[in-house]
């Protein structure tokens, strides 16, 4: 089985977090489904106190977030590392509904959010 791919904790400390066990009762998959998420770049994990830990922004109404998935392609495929991928996230921008790239996508506005993805891959 290949190494699950985790990004460095550069998430605020206030920012929380799930464990894998958590992430999968919230959507309803098994925690190695969960891991097989994050080992294919559909979820993004970090790792405190020796535990992988998702951020519990990327969930809502007990499934991933609308985009997410699809915005995490677009950024590796602009060769984005899991790190700049997370920092990216959460990084403020006042000109984005929701303040943060994933607050807008939490919002419904995933669609202005790839669109600034897209454009940072050229």
């Amino acid at each position: 089985m290949s190494a699950i791919p985790v990004a460095d904790d550069v998430l605020d400390a206030g920012v929380p977090v799930l464990e894998l066990a958590q992430v999968a009762r919230e959507i309803g998959l098994s925690v190695n489904k969960v891991r097989q998420l994050l080992r294919d770049g559909q979820l993004l994990a970090v790792r405190r106190d020796g535990d992988l830990m998702v951020p519990a922004d990327f969930l809502v109404d007990g499934q991933v977030v609308k985009g997410l998935t699809g915005l995490l392609t677009v950024l590796a495929d602009a060769g984005f590392s899991r790190t700049e991928m997370l920092r990216w996230l959460y990084e403020a921008d006042e000109s984005l509904p929701g303040t943060t790239p994933i607050n807008a996508l939490r919002t419904n506005h995933g669609t202005e959010v790839k669109r600034r993805a897209q454009a940072m891959a050229f």
